[in-house]
Formats: C-alpha cells, structure tokens, sequence
C-alpha cells in the first residue's frame, strides 16, 4: 500500500472515529509499519492527528489489530 492510498482511508476512518474505525485503522497502520517502517506510522499519527481521534501515540507498535503502546515490553 502507497503512503498516499493509506493517508486517503485513514483520512476516512478519522472522519467516523468510533471503535470499529479504530480497529480499521489499526489494520492499516499496521500495513504502513510493515512496508515502510516505524517512522511512516508516526508521520501519519501526527499528520492525521490520530493520537486525538482514536488515541494512537507516535512510537505506538501496530502488528495487525493490536497496538503495543510507547513503554510497553511484549
């Protein structure tokens, strides 16, 4: 998936919020970590103010649908 198609469904998601559009975007972000890193997921956290919508941190780890918070040790 392309940074910019990512951008465009998060964008989506962010627009509804709720729980099962967190769980969306967990998916997706979780797509982005795989294929361009850490540092694509936290631009895109910050970009689509994320961490306000859904309450995803910058640093936050997403591995499918789970999230592993900034600190946490999995």
């Amino acid at each position: 998936m392309t940074l910019d198609k990512a951008r465009e469904l998060l964008t989506v998601q962010a627009g509804f919020g709720g729980f099962y559009n967190a769980n969306s975007a967990k998916l997706i972000l979780s797509e982005v970590s795989r294929e361009h890193g850490q540092a694509a997921v936290d631009q895109l956290i910050r970009e689509l103010k994320l961490e306000q919508v859904f309450g995803f941190a910058p640093g936050s780890r997403f591995d499918g649908g789970l999230v592993t918070k900034v600190g946490d040790r999995r």
